[in-house]
């Protein structure tokens, strides 16, 4: 099996989602087995030296992290190293030739006709670790009672488990953002994508400024402010909603024919666009849930939210895809894809330790092994917005 290292991805990861770094290009070869991970190693190597011998009061900042992504956790596997997927194409009609017999013509019964078959294997894992050391006599004097201390490990224990749910959601915004690169190429190659729009990767301002004059067009910049493009924009949506549900060969990369019922359809918008859709559209309508965009999960960003949470850094994707073709695309309003098409899997938490009698201490290792997979067959759709 191939197992990658991609704890300084991580750290970097970390850095964006979290508004200390600018967006940088990330290289996702390594993550997604067309299917992606990302995974990041944070080891503290010292313990806290800072606190005095007795403190009449003690505050533990304790809160645990929820995290706020598309849920296509999936189930893990016990037994076997590889998935694979297997799928039938569509036989052809032929000649019903029943009612054209024609005297002393023979009819052969015989002939065989093979199914055709094809197997996708994912064999491609990614892991880190996050090594914590928890002293067993050392910090006691610096707090007044029993359940102090407790509170005090409690507290590093909850950092950590943090820790791995903003790595985790990390990961899995990444194996989207990979399927957004890969959908964004299919469809326009190494083309600029500001100008016209496909079926696929759909280009709702392109789309928009089509139906009015030349001087009602709208731009990237203030298209989000306009009630009557994000009235566009949620109809078009709803009407996606609709055709991924009939058989098509229109909406995934591979061209093959593929539907997705309303239970397995993912629909995930950036919160920017949903914002807006409730600011100018619902807010003054009386029937709102004629212009409501239909049921979604909201995101504050794809890949990270720069350093101000500006619309340029939050919906923007900026990666190598694991196919090696260097995306950039902005403005990216929403997605919307068959539970097949980006799964998070496979996945292996533990947590091994390791006493050290010398210096009284326990090193406790929290790894995490998962499987990121996209899956070119299946239903993907990205909807952006760009100026030509």
């Amino acid at each position: 099996m191939d197992i990658k290292q991609i704890y300084s991805i991580v750290n970097t990861v970390s850095q964006e989602v979290l508004g200390e770094s600018a967006l940088v290009q990330e290289d996702l070869g390594n993550i997604v087995d067309i299917g992606t991970a990302v995974f990041d190693n944070n080891s503290f190597d010292a313990y806290v030296r800072s606190l005095v011998d007795h403190i009449g009061r003690v505050v533990f900042v304790n809160r645990t992290y929820r995290g706020s992504v598309p849920s296509v956790l999936r189930d893990s596997w016990e037994y076997g190293a590889v998935l694979e997927k297997i799928a039938c194409e569509l036989p052809e009609a032929q000649e019903n030739e029943s009612w054209d017999l024609q005297n002393n013509q023979s009819y052969d019964p015989n002939v065989f006709i093979a199914p055709v078959v094809t197997a996708h294997f994912y064999n491609k894992k990614v892991t880190f670790e996050i090594q914590m050391s928890i002293v067993e006599k050392q910090f006691k004097s610096a707090f007044s009672s029993g359940s102090q201390a407790a509170a005090f490990i409690a507290m590093i224990f909850n950092a950590i488990e943090n820790s791995m749910t903003i790595k985790l959601d990390a990961l899995i915004m990444r194996a989207i953002c990979n399927m957004i690169g890969e959908t964004v190429y299919d469809d326009f190659g190494a083309d600029a994508i500001t100008g016209g729009s496909h079926a696929k990767a759909v280009n709702v301002l392109y789309l928009y400024n089509q139906t009015v004059s030349a001087g009602d067009a709208l731009t990237a910049s203030n298209c989000m402010q306009s009630p009557e493009f994000l009235r566009f924009a949620s109809n078009l949506m709803s009407m996606y909603k609709d055709r991924l549900g009939v058989a098509s060969t229109l909406f995934n990369i591979d061209g093959k024919v593929r539907f997705t019922p309303e239970d397995r359809l993912h629909f995930v918008v950036l919160s920017e666009f949903d914002a807006g859709v409730k600011a100018y559209l619902q807010s003054d309508t009386f029937n709102d849930d004629m212009v409501a965009l239909p049921g979604h999960e909201v995101v504050p960003f794809w890949q990270g939210s720069g350093t101000g949470f500006a619309f340029a850094d939050t919906s923007k994707v900026y990666i190598t895809t694991a196919s090696n073709h260097a995306e950039t695309v902005t403005g990216v309003l929403g997605v919307m894809f068959d539970s097949d098409a980006v799964a998070v899997c496979n996945m292996d938490r533990r947590t091994t330790s390791q006493y050290n009698a010398k210096g009284e201490f326990t090193n406790n290792f929290f790894k995490m092994d998962c499987s990121y997979l996209n899956s070119m067959q299946e239903n993907f759709v990205v909807f952006f917005v760009a100026s030509a």
